[in-house]
C-alpha cells in the first residue's frame, strides 16, 4: 500500500498535489526538514490515537508541536497514542511516512491549528522518503479534517510543564 495508496487515491479523486520522492529519508522530522530545506514546524507530522471509547483517530500538527494533554482530553477525550506495528496495520503507512492518504481503513482526521501558522505545510505521502506540499485549508479539504486546538507550538509552550 503506501505510497501506491496514495497516488490511487489522489489518481481516483483527481487531487492534483505533486509527490515529493527523494532519495534521503524523511521518517523523523527533524530528516524531513533537512531534505525539503524547510524548518521542523512545516513538517506536518500524522499521530494516530485510540481514544476512551476505542476509535481511532488520526491528528495532523505541525512537526515542532507538543500534544497538550489538558487540551487534547477537552477537545477529544482520553487518547493513546498506537504503536507502530498497529498503526502500520491501520493506515497502511510504515511510521515515519503516515499521512492522512490513502489510508488502509476509513478514519476520522483531527487537523491542529497550528498548521495554520504556514502558508504550506509537508505530510508525508505513504512512505519514509516521499511528502506533498499542500496549504493547510486545501489539506483538511482533502481529507475532510476537524480542525482543533490540542497542541502546543514552541511559541506557545508552557515554560512550567
Amino acid at each position: 500500500m503506501s505510497l501506491a495508496s496514495v497516488r490511487a487515491e489522489f489518481a481516483h479523486r483527481q487531487i492534483e498535489l505533486d509527490i515529493i520522492e527523494l532519495s534521503t529519508s524523511t521518517a523523523t522530522v527533524s530528516l524531513a526538514a533537512e531534505a525539503h530545506g524547510v524548518e521542523p514546524g512545516r513538517i506536518a507530522k500524522t499521530l494516530a490515537f485510540r481514544l476512551g471509547d476505542e476509535r481511532v483517530v488520526l491528528l495532523v500538527a505541525r512537526g515542532d508541536a507538543r500534544i497538550d494533554n489538558r487540551k487534547f482530553k477537552a477537545a477529544l477525550g482520553k487518547g493513546k497514542m498506537l504503536g507502530a506495528h498497529e498503526v502500520e496495520m491501520l493506515t497502511g503507512h510504515p511510521v515515519g511516512g503516515v499521512c492522512p492518504f490513502g489510508l488502509a481503513e476509513p478514519l476520522p482526521v483531527y487537523l491542529d491549528v497550528s498548521l495554520c501558522d504556514f502558508d504550506t505545510v509537508m505530510p508525508a505521502a505513504g512512505g519514509t522518503h516521499t511528502a506533498v506540499r499542500v496549504a493547510p485549508a486545501r489539506l483538511q479539504e482533502i481529507v475532510a479534517g476537524t480542525w482543533v486546538n490540542v497542541c502546543q507550538t514552541p511559541q506557545t509552550a508552557d515554560p512550567t510543564d
